[in-house]
């Protein structure tokens, strides 16, 4: 006898979150333990991948290290997918690159100016993007590209799911080809990290691939948990379930990123990594995340099927990649500048704050307009200026010589 459909939803809803608790019936009091939980998982994480970026690119380092602190935004969006949540779908996700971009960046930038001024007494005007990171800048404008096209065409499909793994292959690949940090740098960590780099190998690598593990099944059992006693608690205080989804929800998930910035960016010296690891999250959220949705989403289905994007989810989608070239486009100097940052808040605080209300439509097409037109502002910049991005240079430079040269 075939077990019925509602068995099998159950039986893979456990493999895919190995969670105990359904989301409805989770507790507000959840959050008492799992919050934590996320919390050292973001720090053993981190200690894994500042000790790894040694050995392998940093680049690579932090795109495990994003991936690793996506989990509880695809455990997120995974039990949506699954249980057919179609209107909350891009409402979690566009919520947390939003978050990611305006808030996550210049948090960065803001961390890293104040540990600067304390340490120094000088202001700190811009951070200075390392060229190795150009990848990562380059990379994140091709996903960019493609989700256009899914915006255009207002569905979601496996085929946008094939193209979207094999531009996060391609970037993975690159990234793997780059060279390690100098072992100059290591006198630069704290403590714990600087402890395991100078270990002897076979015990740096034990760590290492220990506290990965470590901090990745933190993440993932803790994941589910804590957005269910969020839930429930938003749903004890009358939060809206689209809003909690979109704006509450995604402060949980992008928790890891957060703390494993600021724990970089207070280091002044670590802002370039803390700025590309939010980077690297965005990319990875772009490619394997979306690409995720309509493979869960079919399987639920039990057939081939494509996620339709209705007009508040289309409008999401593009305030969130306006948002997106804006930042990219800020990025292509390889570097960030103060008032680039508040510009990034500014707008996000602006979207954010309407959002609860009766005239958040009218406020996202508005800011999407800004959002464009500073991005024309930006291109005019560049034409004008009559020379190559130094993104786009530097990304050629390191290709030639750490790719094409192997």
């Amino acid at each position: 006898m075939q077990p019925s459909r509602e068995r099998q939803s159950s039986i893979f809803f456990l493999m895919l979150l190995l969670a105990a608790v359904p989301l409805h019936q989770a507790s507000p009091w959840t959050v008492l333990w799992a919050a934590p939980a996320i919390l050292i998982a973001a720090v053993l994480i981190a200690w894994a991948a500042e000790s790894a970026q040694f050995f392998i690119a940093q680049g690579f380092a932090l795109a495990i290290l994003a991936w690793l602190q996506t989990l509880p935004e695809f455990a997120v969006e995974a039990v949506l997918a699954w249980k057919q949540q179609v209107p909350l779908l891009l409402a979690n996700l566009t919520g947390a690159l939003l978050l990611l971009t305006g808030f996550g960046w210049p948090m960065i930038y803001y961390t890293a100016a104040r540990a600067h001024r304390k340490k120094t007494g000088k202001s700190l005007d811009v951070i200075h993007l390392p060229k190795e990171h150009s990848v990562e800048v380059v990379g994140l404008a091709v996903p960019l590209v493609y989700m256009f096209f899914v915006y255009w065409k207002a569905s979601l499909d496996l085929i946008d799911a094939v193209v979207l793994v094999v531009i996060y292959s391609v970037y993975l690949a690159i990234l793997s080809r780059m060279p390690p940090e100098e072992p100059d740098a290591i006198d630069e960590l704290e403590l714990i990290p600087r402890t395991i780099v100078k270990a002897k190998p076979l015990v740096r690598t034990a760590v290492i691939a220990a506290l990965f593990i470590a901090g990745g099944a933190l993440i993932y059992y803790s994941a589910e948990p804590f957005l269910g006693g969020l839930l429930a608690l938003s749903t004890a205080i009358g939060i809206p379930s689209f809003v909690f989804i979109q704006y509450v929800a995604p402060f949980v998930s992008e928790f890891p990123e957060i703390a494993s910035t600021y724990y970089w960016a207070r280091t002044v010296t670590g802002a370039p990594m803390a700025l590309m690891n939010m980077v690297s999250s965005n990319i990875n959220q772009w490619t394997l995340l979306v690409a995720m949705l309509p493979v869960v989403y079919s399987l639920s289905r039990g057939e081939v099927s494509s996620i339709p994007l209705d007009s508040q989810q289309s409008l999401e989608l593009l305030m969130t990649l306006a948002q997106a070239l804006v930042g990219l486009l800020f990025l292509m100097n390889m570097e960030l500048a103060w008032w680039e940052a508040g510009a990034l808040m500014g707008l996000f605080l602006a979207q954010f704050a309407f959002s609860p209300t009766p005239y958040a439509t009218e406020a996202h097409w508005v800011v999407t307009i800004v959002y464009f037109l500073w991005a024309g502002v930006e291109v005019a910049r560049i034409v004008a200026s009559k020379e190559a991005p130094r993104a786009f240079v530097q990304f050629s430079e390191m290709w030639r010589a750490h790719v094409v040269r192997r």
